[in-house]
């Protein structure tokens, strides 16, 4: 009677816990157009400054160099670059996506910086949508499923009654 009790417990937990994940993911979306658009105004700025001197991005970047402080801000500008197009081809991803694409898409929601201040955002509700109600399904029935499975792997042991 415990073991079903608790099993519940964890299923009920489970399927509370990914019902939350439409509205996170629609707070993660959000999150990364606004770090895209303010890494598109730093792009755009340093492109600027390059092209006013006639050179493009990379010879801009191979001028950068010679003292401790510009070789740091070359290697700034570098990781700011790469991000900036891995999170436009993040945002790409899951700007027109819905709850279970966003799922479908969910490795493309690993940047730290995107990912904590969503969560700082988030405020968990219960959800009375479709994509919610479906997502607190599975959560349900997954955790049912890894109860059972573990309970057949695992050894018990049972009283025995006279």
């Amino acid at each position: 009677m415990i073991v079903r009790t608790l099993t519940l417990v964890a299923a009920l937990t489970a399927g509370a816990a990914t019902s939350q994940f439409p509205e996170f993911s629609q707070q993660y979306a959000q999150r990364l157009g606004g770090a895209v658009d303010a890494l598109a105004e730093v792009v755009a700025d340093f492109d600027a400054s390059a092209q006013a001197e006639g050179l493009t991005r990379v010879a801009a970047l191979n001028q950068m160099q010679g003292t401790p402080f510009i070789d740091r801000r070359r290697a700034d500008m570098i990781r700011t670059f790469a991000r900036y197009d891995k999170l436009r081809a993040d945002l790409a991803a899951l700007d027109t996506a819905g709850p279970f694409m966003r799922a479908y898409h969910a490795t493309r929601m690993t940047d730290p910086e995107v990912a904590r201040a969503a969560w700082a955002a988030f405020q968990p509700a219960l959800p009375l949508t479709f994509a919610g109600g479906i997502f607190a399904g599975v959560g349900f029935i997954t955790m049912l499923l890894a109860i059972g499975i573990l309970r057949l792997l695992l050894p018990t042991r049972r009283r025995r009654t006279a």
